[in-house]
């Protein structure tokens, strides 16, 4: 059977296409992704204060619900509307990465306050 010709070796690539990142970041999935992570963290601590064992029987853990909502509504909301609308996508993923971090700050702080059971 004949042989196939061989193709000749490919060219070196220039060094500026050799250093170069193949696919640039993606900030508006990012952001979607940091969004949707505060969204369901948001969520869970319904859960969580649910399933906290009642201290004193007032139901005054529920007063955590405030900081939290106030947390989700000053940094997800606006992400969520910046991804929907485009725009601004490294500016919303500082907004959500913001907003993750103030949500660890809080819920710190939460986690002494509640009764241990």
């Amino acid at each position: 059977m004949p042989r196939e010709p061989r193709s000749p070796s490919p060219r070196p690539r220039p060094v500026n296409q050799a250093i170069t990142v193949s696919t640039p970041l993606n900030f508006r999935k990012v952001a979607a992704l940091l969004a949707g992570a505060g969204t369901l963290f948001w969520l869970y601590t319904f859960y969580f204060i649910a399933h906290v064992p009642p201290g004193d029987g007032t139901g005054f853990q529920w007063l955590a619900v405030f900081p939290l909502g106030m947390v989700f509504g000053l940094f997800f909301l606006p992400a969520w509307l910046l991804v929907a609308i485009g725009r601004l996508p490294r500016f919303t993923t500082a907004v959500g990465l913001c907003g993750l971090i103030a949500f660890a700050i809080i819920w710190a702080q939460l986690l002494n306050e509640f009764p241990k059971s």
